[in-house]
């Protein structure tokens, strides 16, 4: 199977990895709503407990992101954006908008919030459908919650220059396209981790926001709610 080319973007790979598990879903998955994507994501929300979004590991920084979903031509898309090549952490990486949660904040407020100050989205322009399963980073000790939202359509997107040098909808159908995902496992001293690729014909989408798209297209495709 023929790779997509992925982009420029450097990974900091291990020596010692190993080839994943499949993409769960069918390549190239059937085309599916905006809607019907949130509709997934709120039956699998209301499924999860408060229990489930306490951190699991002593000094987490609670963090929220938010996956925006809008139809376009092939179906559902979703928002990303591109990280500037100066911030001190994920430079350059493609990611959902999203931060630290401030004081007082509940996760959809602080992820809302993000998506305002990041590319320009109005809160009341987006209804909130529900949470996914929290993940963490261990090396900057996030605690991370992605709040799923629904926009009647593709938002025209205004980034801010300190934070994000490109913004942009993706189709969640080109995602599926085949030689696009993988997954590897990298042996590090915790042990054995399994680390997610989306390869775009210009990006690569890794790590955490790998993760999140994983488990947003599980959901939409078989059911199957497992971040792995």
């Amino acid at each position: 199977m023929t790779r997509r080319r992925g982009g420029d973007q450097v990974i900091p790979r291990p020596a010692d990895w190993a080839a994943g598990r499949p993409a769960p879903w069918s390549t190239p998955a059937r085309q599916v709503s905006a809607l019907s994507v949130a509709e997934a994501v709120r039956l699998h929300s209301a499924s999860l407990t408060d229990e489930v979004f306490t951190a699991s590991f002593p000094d987490a920084r609670p963090s929220a992101v938010l996956v925006l979903l809008a139809d376009g031509p092939l179906g559902a898309e979703v928002l990303l954006t591109r990280r500037t090549m100066h911030l001190s952490s994920h430079r350059g990486e493609i990611s959902c908008p999203g931060g630290r949660v401030d004081a007082g904040e509940t996760y959809e407020d602080a992820a809302l919030r993000e998506a305002w100050e990041e590319v320009g989205i109005d809160a009341a322009t987006v209804e909130v459908v529900g949470r996914l399963d929290p993940l963490a980073t261990f090396v900057s000790r996030s605690w991370i919650v992605p709040v799923v939202a629904l926009a009647d359509d593709r938002h025209p997107l205004v980034p801010h220059a300190a934070e994000v040098d490109r913004a942009f909808w993706h189709p969640l159908h080109d995602l599926t396209r085949p030689g696009t995902f993988r997954e590897e496992l990298w042996r590090l001293d915790r042990g054995e981790w399994p680390v997610y690729f989306f390869e775009l014909d210009d990006e690569t989408v890794w790590g955490a926001t790998a993760r999140i798209l994983h488990q947003v297209l599980a959901l939409a495709t078989s059911g199957d709610a497992s971040p792995g």
